[in-house]
């Protein structure tokens, strides 16, 4: 069975895939300097991070319909879609600014990843991989607010790094998670069948009874 405390991890593995896929595919982009100008990839981060937040929301929405936990997926959906805001309205043309807000996203993601490793499962790959990730999380933001001695691309290197970290630790937690569920489903069955099975085996056993009941009151 499964060691996951369900009322923190309420997404559906599906949305730890899509979400590595993303932040995978825009990590490896900005870690190898794929965008011309640092204009353009805070446009791209701000587009990125808006459609995490449209993914986490749709995911609190299907945990809702289901009758499942759902303030996880609402949490990741605030900061996603208020740091893309941000970015896109406020601080799209101040560089200062945007790596600020940039460096603070990241620093509070990595916190919530390691919150979530200590408290939403004692299994230890699944920990092992959230604490991780929330450290370098932690320590990224911290590059990012701090090493103002770099040139402004390199700020965006460190954060495409640990997007990359992210993408291919949300992969791994997905399919993990995945793989749990089918453990749980398996489980469940198999306990249902020994029930049925259980009560099919006392019911045969008082039948005999019964019938010699029944046979002393006929004489």
């Amino acid at each position: 069975m499964a060691h996951i405390n369900r009322r923190y991890i309420d997404k559906h593995w599906l949305v730890f895939a899509i979400r590595g896929t993303l932040a995978g595919l825009f990590g490896f982009s900005a870690l190898f300097g794929l965008f011309p100008n640092l204009e353009l990839v805070i446009s791209v981060i701000a587009v990125f991070l808006l459609g995490m937040g449209i993914i986490d929301s749709i995911s609190a929405l299907y945990a809702s319909a289901r009758k499942h936990g759902w303030v996880n997926s609402v949490i990741d959906a605030l900061i996603d879609i208020a740091t893309a805001l941000c970015l896109l309205f406020f601080a799209r043309f101040d560089i200062v600014g945007s790596l600020l807000i940039i460096a603070i996203y990241t620093f509070v993601s990595g916190l919530i990843d390691i919150f979530h490793g200590f408290l939403s499962t004692v299994d230890p790959t699944d920990r092992f991989i959230r604490v991780l990730a929330g450290i370098l999380g932690c320590v990224m933001g911290f590059v990012i607010l701090n090493a103002g001695i770099f040139e402004e691309m390199t700020f965006i290197r460190f954060f495409g790094a640990y997007m990359l970290v992210v993408g291919v630790t949300s992969l791994i937690y997905g399919v993990h998670n995945r793989a749990q569920n089918i453990e749980d489903h398996i489980a469940r069955s198999e306990s249902a069948h020994k029930k049925s099975s259980t009560k099919s085996t006392k019911s045969t056993k008082k039948s005999p009874a019964k019938s010699a009941k029944t046979t002393k009151r006929k004489k």
